[in-house]
């Protein structure tokens, strides 16, 4: 074999053992984004409390609990459902929103997508703020119902002394009778515990079966419970009034943005 043939086995050997061991390509490595979450001191500044910077100052010092445990570390993530205190008061990083909807009939109040049709598709673009329902009306009431994100006023609404009252217009399977209806008013005890109206009355020029009925409960199941145990059926429930909110302009199924006004005169409604 000439020198020029060896040569040109050696280099061919070669190139074949280069290949043979030539390094595999690398995997990209797929980084899982979590859009749900975001950093502990632009939730708080988004929150309209402090700057970023200023939070990460509250954060050092204590001042910041997540879901009850106080957290010092710089870049912590929350979520957006989790449970943010800033110096013991829960706050919220989205804009606040105030939704009023006339429910219509077959509709569960709930945010679960279990329930077949909720309240919560009819009002699903009125904001990008995740608001809740305050309250509930049974799948077959109707009438107003008032959704938010704003604490403070779930705290008001919802609480048994300060509550705002809710008016509503129900009709039953017969007439009440005035002493039935003046036992409303005085309170009754219901499996033990006392339950009391704001006001109830007959609506003029109706029949002595439709009546009207002022509650500081967020929740319709209370109208049943009275007057299941007068022995009445109700027929129909319909929330007509939340403090001084009315139906006016919203047809059922339809649902306005609070006005600035509105939601001040709630805060403060007695």
């Amino acid at each position: 074999m000439s020198r020029d043939q060896k040569n040109t086995e050696k280099r061919e050997f070669s190139n074949k053992k280069a290949h043979q061991y030539k390094a595999k390509p690398k995997k990209a490595v797929v980084v899982k984004k979590d859009d749900d979450s975001i950093r502990l001191n632009k939730y708080i500044a988004n929150s309209g409390i402090c700057s970023r910077r200023e939070a990460d100052m509250y954060i050092k010092t204590g001042s910041v609990s997540v879901n009850g445990k106080v957290i010092n570390e710089m870049g912590y993530k929350v979520k957006l459902e989790d449970d943010v205190r800033f110096d013991g008061a829960r706050i919220n990083p989205e804009p606040k929103a105030y939704v009023l909807l006339n429910k219509p009939k077959g509709f569960a109040t709930t945010d679960s997508e279990s329930k077949g049709r909720t309240v919560m598709d009819l009002v699903s673009n009125a904001t990008n703020s995740r608001i809740k329902p305050i309250g509930r009306l049974g799948r077959n009431a109707m009438g107003l119902l008032l959704f938010t994100n704003d604490l403070d006023l779930v705290k008001k609404v919802t609480s048994s002394k300060t509550g705002v009252k809710r008016l509503f217009h129900i009709e039953l399977d017969k007439n009440l009778k005035h002493e039935d209806l003046k036992a409303i008013e005085a309170g009754l005890t219901i499996d033990g515990k006392k339950v009391t109206v704001v006001e109830i009355s007959y609506i003029n020029n109706k029949p002595k079966r439709e009546i009207g009925i002022s509650i500081l409960n967020t929740g319709s199941g209370v109208l049943r419970s009275i007057f299941e145990h007068l022995s009445y059926d109700i027929l129909k429930v319909d929330c007509v009034m939340i403090g001084d909110l009315t139906k006016k302009d919203i047809p059922r199924g339809h649902w306005k943005t609070l006005t600035t006004q509105e939601v001040i005169n709630l805060k403060h409604f007695k």
